[in-house]
């Protein structure tokens, strides 16, 4: 099961955990670990209906990361053309810091770049460091700001381009 946030935190490791992990499609029964870390990553998380339309969606894409069936880790983006729009990603917080970002933003980008992607685009908060960090090391350059982009927190938006033809510095491609 996933450590739980409250009380004494348990550190989630990959290494000894080995085929236990998996990065597959998102199922409706996923939703509700999904909606967990949701909740604890977002100030204005999104809600069960959204993820239902997403995995419905036929230019949406969704991934879990799982240990042992358990949902630790998410990734949600849409395919158009030869273009990826990256809508949401997120990992357990007791599972943080052991590369499943890493892992699903690489699942996402050679899977979708095998099928004729070139172009990777995405929206991230201007105080999220740790997020723009992950995003430069796979190549995502800022290109612009969307000023009060989210309406809980009137933060600036940062958007990020990457350009999927080319070999990002740093990335586990």
């Amino acid at each position: 099961m996933v450590p739980e946030t409250r009380g004494k935190k348990k550190e989630c490791s990959i290494e000894d955990l080995g085929s236990a992990f998996k990065i597959r499609q998102m199922e409706i029964q996923d939703i509700p670990g999904v909606l967990i870390i949701e909740r604890v990553s977002f100030p204005s998380p999104w809600s069960e209906n959204i993820f239902r339309e997403e995995i419905q969606s036929l230019l949406c894409r969704c991934l879990v990361a799982t240990i042992n069936d358990h949902v630790v880790g998410y990734i949600d983006f849409s395919v158009v053309w030869d273009e990826i729009h990256l809508r949401n990603i997120a990992v357990h917080p007791a599972c943080r810091k052991n590369g499943i970002a890493s892992m699903l933003l690489t699942h996402m980008m050679v899977t979708t770049s095998n099928k004729g992607a070139q172009w990777a685009t995405l929206e991230v908060r201007r105080s999220n460091v740790g997020a723009i960090k992950l995003y430069e090391k796979f190549g995502f350059v800022l290109t612009g700001i969307r000023p009060l982009y989210y309406r809980d927190t009137r933060e600036d938006a940062l958007i990020m381009w990457a350009d999927l033809t080319k070999k990002p510095r740093n990335a586990e491609l």
